[in-house]
């Protein structure tokens, strides 16, 4: 059964850092295109960046360039998101999603409707 799991949210101060982790099980992770998506209060999901497991290739959306960064391991089978610099507006349920989609660095990242499974998400919290 194909599965992804977040962990790695918590409560941290403006200013801080995180790293989310996504851990896959059920297939095979370089077989995947990973996303992260983030789903603010009364807001949309949105996606933030993507991975190509194959060959690390990844994407970020405009605004968050700079202060995340996608890496993934695959021999633990995981992606993870590193977080820095974090602000009040950072807040938001992280969520990672597979999809057999895949992309190049020229392009974008794959819709939100082609990710076929979706982890449970992890809280974000931005206070001081």
């Amino acid at each position: 059964q194909l599965q992804l799991v977040e962990s790695g949210g918590g409560l941290v101060q403006p200013g801080g850092s995180l790293r989310l982790s996504c851990a896959a099980s059920g297939f095979t992770l370089p077989d995947y295109s990973i996303g992260w998506f983030r789903q603010a209060p009364g807001k949309e999901r949105k996606g933030i960046s993507c991975i190509k497991a194959s060959d690390g290739t990844t994407l970020y959306a405009d605004s968050l360039k700079g202060r995340f960064t996608l890496s993934r391991d695959n021999t633990k089978n995981t992606v993870y998101l590193q977080i820095n610099s974090l602000e009040h507006e950072d807040t938001a349920v992280y969520f990672c999603a597979a999809t057999k989609s895949h992309f190049d660095a020229s392009g974008s990242c794959p819709r939100k409707s082609e990710y076929s499974y979706w982890g449970q998400g992890t809280q974000v919290t931005v206070s001081s």
